[in-house]
């Protein structure tokens, strides 16, 4: 979540028009009081605002969104309640994030920090030429701005243009050496595209320079794998106990000190501070909601629904979707099918979730099959050609465009319905395997079943039984891409995997690790790396640490 807010309260406030739907009103607008009170209005405004912003910073949201609607209920499109709005709502509710920003850009189109947070959450959808332009517009009024320079190096870096984004990282350091957001993300940058002895430059002088330590200490640590102890691990343990230290700066270290640990072999010490890192986070996961969104899948997308739906969609081949669990091979199998000179990777996209949310396929909708029963051909054509220029946007000349969002595999059937002919990878590990390299790793709150082993566990039983649903309603289409058959035989399956794809094969595609272009995901250390085995049974390092989770996974578990 962005909590920066602009400078200077007194000059984003402005009345306007009435607010337009789209999230609950904590009441509707009052006819605007006499002119005389103008003023006083104004320092309400203002009071609740700032009281608004604090209460975020406590995380207390809701809160916070109430008093930001109750300035809007008063003075409607106030255009630092409705920027504050967006913020409160990236992460939950992104499309609202959306709206709200742009109402706030059109009622001050001079603010630059209100294009800035457009743009991020453009880029936090994958929408990256929306995301360009708004930062863009950002740095044409403050060009200056460090956080717009550092948020459209992010953007090409993710747009997989490294060499835009290395430039904006040095005029940010030139204008702000210790901003963290530069020095971080330059490092970030640089190994993305490989080059780990300069980004450990960069991030041993933020450590140095005290510029975020938490975050440059696990940026630093994943650039190498350690076969004796480094005096960095006796640093992050002392880091640990630092006053005053944020959550989110304890759950870095923790997964820092892990990491070095695991390397070293250290195994029962590395998962004490994975658990330790996963108690800082609190997050908590719903299982029983997942089951019931996965039991409306299962009952809505039948063999029927799609011998019903011929003609749907756009026959394009175009599209190729890599889905599964996170931590699967989806990054590998990427970097695999990239190599070759028909195809695109285009990352982890946003684009088919954001479908699915327009059309109200969600885990929180009360009824999935309203919106999966309202689509028509016209409008699935609509939504496929949309989605191609996309996608075509990225790579015009490319014969394949590789999508590999991991949570796409609650999409398969939206997949099938818009494209027809679309490729589908499903990647597949040793089930064990995959839940504890989750685990070990910082994810979102978007992830929270990652939160707790046992709920882990159990949400890998339900992702595994919708992918067994998809494979009974689409038997033959969807191509399982074994971790373990990978590394076991990389040309046999490569081979697979480019036939599959429907293209002629291609020897660079064994050499995956020599593809330049920036990798952003966990992986990016492992891809610049010849395949290797060491990841195949890992699980039995931790045996005695992680019964909860053999116990929720039950029979999947391959002990």
């Amino acid at each position: 979540m962005n909590n920066r807010l602009p400078p200077a309260w007194s000059k984003h406030l402005k009345s306007g028009a009435a607010p337009k739907p789209g999230r609950p009103q904590a009441s509707p607008p009052q006819p605007a009081p006499p002119k005389t009170n103008s003023f006083a209005r104004a320092q309400a405004n203002d009071a609740l605002l700032k009281k608004a912003y604090e209460l975020q910073q406590a995380k207390r949201l809701g809160e916070a969104q109430d008093l930001c609607l109750e300035v809007l209920a008063r003075t409607p499109n106030h255009p630092l309640a409705l920027y504050i709005m967006g913020t409160l709502c990236l992460g939950y509710d992104d499309e609202a994030a959306l709206r709200y920003f742009a109402r706030a850009v059109a009622e001050e189109p001079k603010n630059a920090y209100y294009h800035l947070s457009f743009g991020e959450a453009y880029a936090k959808l994958s929408e990256f030429s929306a995301a360009i332009k708004y930062i863009q517009h950002a740095l044409e009024i403050q060009p200056n701005l460090v956080e717009g320079l550092c948020a459209l190096g992010r953007v090409y870096t993710q747009f997989d243009k490294p060499d835009l984004a290395l430039p904006l990282y040095e005029k940010a350091l030139k204008i702000n050496r210790d901003h963290p957001k530069a020095r971080i993300g330059m490092a970030a940058t640089l190994t993305g595209l490989g080059r780990m002895d300069e980004a450990r430059a960069y991030l041993n002088e933020a450590i140095e320079r005290r510029v975020d330590a938490a975050a440059a200490y696990y940026d630093l640590v994943q650039t190498r794998k350690f076969t004796e102890e480094p005096p960095e691990l006796q640093s992050i343990v002392r880091e640990l106990d630092r006053p005053g230290l944020k959550a989110e700066g304890v759950q870095s270290l923790h997964y820092a000190a892990g990491k070095v640990l695991n390397d070293l072999k250290r195994y029962a010490e590395a998962f004490d501070h994975f658990n330790k890192a996963k108690q800082a986070a609190g997050h908590r996961f719903d299982i029983d909601q997942y089951r019931r969104f996965v039991d409306s899948m299962i009952e809505i997308f039948t063999p029927g629904l799609f011998t019903a739906a011929s003609g749907f969609g756009n026959g394009s081949d175009l599209p190729v979707f890599v889905v599964g669990m996170p931590r699967s091979g989806t990054t590998l199998t990427e970097q695999i099918l990239a190599s070759h000179p028909g195809v695109h990777g285009a990352g982890e996209l946003e684009k088919l979730r954001r479908v699915a949310n327009a059309i109200d396929l969600k885990s929180s909708a009360e009824d999935l099959s309203k919106p999966i029963h309202s689509l028509t051909p016209e409008l699935t054509r609509t939504l496929a050609d949309e989605h191609l220029s996309y996608l075509r946007e990225r790579a015009p000349a490319a014969l394949r465009i590789v999508d590999k969002q991991p949570h796409n595999f609650e999409l398969v059937g939206l997949i099938a319905l818009l494209f027809p002919n679309a490729r589908i990878i499903h990647c597949r590990r040793d089930a064990i395997d995959n839940c504890v390299s989750c685990y070990v790793l910082p994810f979102s709150p978007a992830h929270s079943y990652n939160a707790a082993l046992r709920a882990l566990g159990l949400y890998y039983r339900e992702y595994d039984r919708l992918m067994r649903h998809w494979n009974e309603v689409f038997p033959g289409r969807i191509f399982e891409n074994r971790y373990e058959t990978l590394v076991e035989d990389q040309e046999a399956q490569s081979r697979r995997l480019i036939d599959h794809l429907g293209l002629p094969w291609d020897d660079a595609c064994l050499r995956f690790f020599d593809r330049e272009g920036a990798v952003t995901t966990p992986s990016r250390w492992q891809v610049r790396q010849p395949i290797y085995k060491s990841s195949v049974k890992r699980w039995k390092n931790y045996e005695s640490e992680i019964q909860p989770l053999i116990e929720a996974l039950g029979d999947l578990a391959d002990v």
